[in-house]
């Protein structure tokens, strides 16, 4: 079923490649390889890797952006275009004073990179991936067939912020709100498992490492960047974070019942009733509903019927909008995280993880071992 997507991918993916030049396509086209910069990410405003929407003509922009256009639903496309232009309002909410080292504009919408490791083609082994600050889109496609999309990133700063008329705008506002009534629709009984932490982290857990591992705990503001900071300043950026963290509650309690482990933390969907099932399943399609239609549905096949009994959905923090939250949907070959902390609770950070599986590393220990 993922063909037609594949075929589209390469298509794309082909045609940008064309239209770059010999430096540019330098930049943009890397060697494939299982591990090193193909499994590298970030989703904070640092050179993610490629080339930036900023050192390409507007066709060559058009170009790109149809291929990230292939690899995501048109919700997708449209909340990826959305946080990208939310950098505008971020830079007037900073005063247009923010500062990034190597840039001539701290918050800039064009400073989104694409990468392509390996030839497109439809026989080989290749994948590409689409990030820059609160984006970051993977896909790898192996003898013309997708077969892993995952870290599927997408954060929002400002999360919310007003527009003309009685309304705002929330790019992420699905994934927060579902969330939110699936709390509010539980027990008492339900609460007490649901419920592990009375504080949030300020970020997702498991932050921006390649590899997920057992004891994993919330990166700080030194750890999720390209280039790490000097001794001196990542010290500073630690302190800024515990101090942070101090600030909004976040206790040694809290990080020790959060610190990722097995996936049986949390209330388990087998404990649920109906409508809890249905919102829990509702709540995951906002983040695999992030792919197109076809792919999409494949991964919810995953997680129908009995199949959705293992996935276990965790919270912790507040339950009322506003202040710092958190919650955590795990089960085999699942990790979501989200977390709405930083900026007084107005900056979304959400992520849809297979930790055996990112980056497409069962399928390509597989197919070594099967074709070479």
């Amino acid at each position: 079923m993922t063909a037609a997507v594949s075929a589209q991918m390469f298509e794309r993916a082909t045609t940008w490649l064309d239209a770059l030049d010999s430096d540019q396509r330098r930049r943009a086209l890397q060697a494939f390889a299982a591990h090193g910069e193909r499994r590298r990410w970030f989703y904070t405003p640092t050179d993610h890797g490629g080339l930036p929407l900023a050192e390409m003509t507007p066709a060559q922009q058009g170009l790109a952006m149809a291929l990230l256009g292939a690899g995501l639903s048109l919700a997708g496309y449209a909340t990826v275009a959305t946080v990208m232009g939310l950098e505008n309002v971020l830079d007037r909410t900073e005063g247009f004073t923010q500062s990034i080292a190597g840039r001539s504009r701290g918050r800039d919408p064009q400073m989104y990179y694409v990468a392509i490791f390996g030839s497109p083609s439809m026989q080989g082994t290749w994948s590409w991936r689409f990030g820059g600050h609160h984006v970051s889109v993977h896909h790898l496609i192996v003898q013309g067939s997708l077969r892993a999309s995952t870290p599927c990133f997408l954060g929002a700063s400002p999360a919310s912020v007003p527009l003309l008329g009685p309304h705002l705008l929330r790019p992420l506002g699905g994934v927060e709100d579902l969330g939110r009534e699936l709390l509010h629709s539980l027990d008492d009984g339900q609460l007490a498992e649901a419920v592990i932490a009375t504080g949030a982290p300020l970020d997702i857990v498991g932050g921006n490492r390649s590899e997920l591992h057992e004891g994993d705990e919330p990166p700080t503001l030194a750890d999720i960047w390209r280039d790490p900071p000097p001794p001196e300043r990542a010290a500073a950026l630690v302190a800024r974070t515990r101090a942070e963290e101090a600030r909004i509650g976040f206790s040694a309690t809290d990080l020790a019942a959060l610190r990722l482990g097995s996936h049986t933390v949390g209330l388990a969907a087998q404990a649920m009733r109906e409508p809890q099932r249905e919102l829990l399943r509702a709540l995951l399609d906002t983040y695999l509903g992030r792919l197109p239609d076809e792919v999409a549905e494949i991964q919810a096949a995953r997680y129908a019927g009995a199949a959705l009994d293992e996935v276990r959905f965790a919270w912790a923090g507040a339950p009322q909008p506003g202040r710092p939250h958190y919650y955590r949907i795990s089960g085999p070959r699942l990790l979501v995280e989200y977390d709405n902390a930083q900026n007084d609770a107005n900056h979304i950070h959400s992520v849809w993880r297979d930790p055996v599986g990112d980056f497409g590393a069962d399928v390509l220990g597989e197919h070594l071992l099967h074709h070479h």
